[in-house]
């Protein structure tokens, strides 16, 4: 498993230090989290930070009348900034991780947080910078709500996953793209048809399709 683990720290995470990468491929455990699967539930304690090596997971707030709102995603070769600080400080998650698609996860334990913090310097800048991207993507999230009408946040979050996922067919329905951005199905539905009426994308069954970049 070590060597495994060691050959996935090669490809995903190649700025480590090969200390660093060999302390962890000798202490973590790989783990496959199957699409529509929750990684990690608002309320829970933390045993491990995650480390993505393949796959997508999709990161939200839920509220107490199970709206959702969608904060960003990560995807392999980035790790989850709430994950780190919640499992350093022992605290409980405040937000909820779903496997977008199969995806397969580098587990280290939460006891390695403070001796890795302290002894390596790659993982000490890997998480000031995870921490500074999340950061920033939380910023554009916060811009889209307080100052973008809801046909920009649309056309905004649409390009997000037509350029991080590279494709122009995205398998996606009106009400989990209504969730993400704390709409109605309604709405989003209407939208997309004006979209489609413009030339910009072409709606299919639980697909939408690109045809022209619009943003």
């Amino acid at each position: 498993m070590s060597s495994e683990i060691k050959a996935l720290l090669d490809e995903h995470f190649p700025q480590f230090e090969e200390a660093l990468k060999e302390r962890i491929a000798g202490a973590a455990t790989i783990r496959t989290f199957y699409r529509d699967e929750v990684m990690m539930y608002s309320g829970r304690f933390f045993k491990s930070t995650m480390l993505v090596v393949g796959g997508r997971v999709k990161l939200y707030r839920e509220s107490g009348d199970g709206k959702e709102f969608f904060m960003y995603y990560i995807e392999g070769g980035n790790a989850c900034a709430l994950s780190m600080i919640c499992a350093a400080r022992n605290q409980a998650s405040e937000i909820t991780a779903v496997a977008v698609e199969n995806t397969d996860v580098i587990m280290v334990p939460l006891e390695m947080m403070d001796e890795l913090m302290r002894e390596y310097k790659t993982w000490y800048y890997f998480v000031l910078e995870t921490y500074r991207s999340r950061f920033e993507e939380l910023l554009i999230v916060i811009d889209q709500v307080a100052f973008k009408h809801m046909d920009d946040r649309l056309e905004n979050y649409l390009f997000r996953q037509f350029t991080e996922l590279n494709t122009r067919h995205l398998e996606i329905t009106h009400q989990q793209i209504a969730n993400d951005l704390n709409s109605t199905r309604e709405v989003v539905s209407r939208l997309l048809k004006k979209m489609e009426q413009s030339g910009k994308i072409k709606l299919h069954r639980n697909e939408i399709e690109l045809i022209n970049l619009f943003v």
